[in-house]
């Protein structure tokens, strides 16, 4: 079998959707408008991964707030919140360009998703004539939601933690009853839980243990058929061309979280200084069996934040090397991070989005060439 590939599932959103989103905010558009203009972005991003050859395509989650907040507002400003939100939450992440994301805060239970996945897919499946995957959050991200000390009034953690696991194990399961062929689960607070930083106070909280549990309590609802087609990714994140956690060392997160019972990965690996060792972890911890099913290694050969187009035959000599370590028969090739997670990002380093939009796709393009070298080369 030649080596697969599979996009994370995020692509910068043009500029005149982005435009959209803050009229939208400011209610200068009506929702119908706003939808419409969502509409729009999502096919010609479904259209456009069709044309590059890539195996199961997405809308470049162009209807979402972000990849952490889709199922909570409309917007990344909270236009449109769910109940029990407020939106003075603590930072989910504190950028190396000094920027930051905020997540709500949870005032009250129950915990309910405002809108599920689920509803992406069955817009998306009516236009793709391949086939679909979608992105959904971790309970680990949705974890954040309570407050770090304490107890919310008449709404214990663990019944909080409880309604995360069983509306993302929801999200997952109307996914595929939506039409999905493949569903990955996003944990880039993974990296970041070892981060440390001081102006963040949950990463000084050692929580990497209590996210990896958390997870698995949403994957082990699942068979071993059934997790083949559900993964987990991790990456330093990624947002206005910048990360969050590229300077942790890899390895605490990499010797933990081969835990998860996933059936395969997608794992941020082009930006790492030292590739080659990334390969080597990967190969070591990975798990030829977790809980019935191999788990698939599909590494990063892209940088999402970098408009340099990575050439095929780049491509092809990262995955021969990472071949080495991790046997061929679980390896594939990915991006590091979706191109664009948060729905409000003029790609600085790239110019303008709608530019970062072209070069994606030439990435994509030139991916999934690499791959089918490295397959030749391979004999796979």
């Amino acid at each position: 079998m030649p080596i697969p590939t599979e996009l994370v599932g995020s692509l910068p959103r043009p500029m005149k959707l982005q435009e959209a989103y803050a009229d939208y905010d400011e209610g200068k558009i009506t929702e119908e408008q706003f939808v419409a203009a969502q509409d729009a972005a999502a096919e010609d991003s479904i259209k456009r991964l069709e044309a590059t050859g890539e195996t199961y395509v997405t809308d470049g989650e162009n209807r979402e707030s972000s990849f952490a907040t889709y199922n909570l507002a409309d917007t990344l400003a909270g236009t449109g919140a769910a109940d029990h939100l407020a939106l003075d939450g603590q930072y989910f992440a504190i950028f190396d360009d000094g920027h930051n994301r905020q997540l709500p805060r949870i005032t009250g239970g129950p915990f309910r998703y405002k809108r599920y996945a689920s509803e992406f897919v069955e817009k998306n499946v009516k236009i793709a004539t391949k086939p679909v995957k979608q992105a959904v959050i971790a309970p680990s991200m949705m974890m954040l939601l309570y407050p770090l000390e304490g107890e919310v009034p008449g709404y214990s953690r663990d019944a909080f933690l409880a309604d995360c696991v069983d509306e993302c194990e929801k999200d997952i399961r109307q996914c595929f009853a939506a039409g999905a062929a493949r569903v990955s689960v996003d944990f880039t607070e993974g990296r970041l839980a070892n981060k440390n930083d001081a102006r963040n106070p949950w990463t000084n909280k050692n929580m990497l243990q209590e996210f990896i549990d958390l997870n698995n309590r949403v994957f082990d609802r699942f068979s071993a058929d059934e997790r083949r087609n559900i993964g987990l990714h991790t990456c330093p994140g990624g947002d206005c061309d910048s990360v969050h956690s590229l300077e942790v060392p890899y390895e605490l997160l990499l010797s933990k979280m081969f835990d998860i019972n996933a059936g395969y990965f997608l794992i941020q690996c082009a930006s790492e200084v030292d590739r080659e060792s990334v390969y080597k972890m990967v190969g070591k911890y990975s798990r030829e069996d977790a809980k019935g099913i191999p788990q698939m290694c599909f590494m990063g050969v892209i940088k999402v934040g970098n408009p340099h187009v990575e050439t095929p035959e780049e491509i092809k000599h990262e995955l021969v090397t990472a071949a080495k370590y991790i046997p061929v028969e679980r390896l594939g090739a990915t991006d590091d991070c979706g191109f664009s997670p948060f729905s409000r990002d003029v790609k600085p380093a790239h110019g303008s989005p709608d530019f970062a939009r072209d070069v994606a796709m030439q990435k994509i393009t030139n991916r999934i060439a690499g791959a089918k070298l490295a397959s030749e080369e391979l004999g796979v």
